[in-house]
């Protein structure tokens, strides 16, 4: 809960978040200006949140009922620890609601789940041009590997490489 004036509470998504969330993951591109790459519909989301194989989950928060922030996240694996990890896609708190403990309480709830969880790490990516975010990534003890390098391939490479040919 938060201490500010407009309270809040934190939850695990369901199925009937899965169209709020996909309006907040649509603000977000827009913010990160790459709306040109979406593809995400409540259809296209739902059964990895919610069927018969999950590979996703998501929290969400909330205040006087309406969803204003979610958290997405997986699980990942790291050879080294020999440990799962959980891996969070995107964490996005919606203006009027920023510095009011929402995405903090987000980012706590997450490193809980890692620890009841016997998870290795908690890990994230973050635009090197969000000066704003990696700040409070960092007051919150996180740190920044600069000397790694996000590597991907989608689309026709991805089905290029794959060995997939048109």
């Amino acid at each position: 809960m938060s201490t500010t004036a407009t309270p809040y509470t934190l939850r695990p998504a369901e199925p009937r978040d899965v169209q709020a969330i996909v309006g907040l993951i649509r603000e977000l591109a827009e913010f990160e200006d790459l709306s040109h790459l979406l593809e995400i519909t409540p259809e296209k989301l739902h059964p990895h949140l919610f069927g018969a194989r999950p590979v996703v989950e998501a929290l969400v928060g909330e205040v006087e009922g309406e969803i204003v922030a979610f958290a997405l996240f997986f699980t990942n694996f790291s050879t080294f620890l020999a440990k799962p990890g959980l891996y969070l896609e995107d964490l996005y708190v919606r203006p009027a609601h920023r510095r009011s403990g929402l995405g903090r309480a987000l980012l706590s709830r997450l490193a809980e789940i890692a620890l009841e969880r016997d998870y290795g790490r908690f890990e994230w990516t973050v635009l090197d041009w969000n000066e704003d975010a990696i700040r409070f990534y960092e007051t919150m003890g996180a740190t920044l590997l600069p000397e790694w390098r996000i590597c991907r391939v989608t689309g026709e490479a991805l089905q290029s490489f794959g060995g997939r040919r048109g």
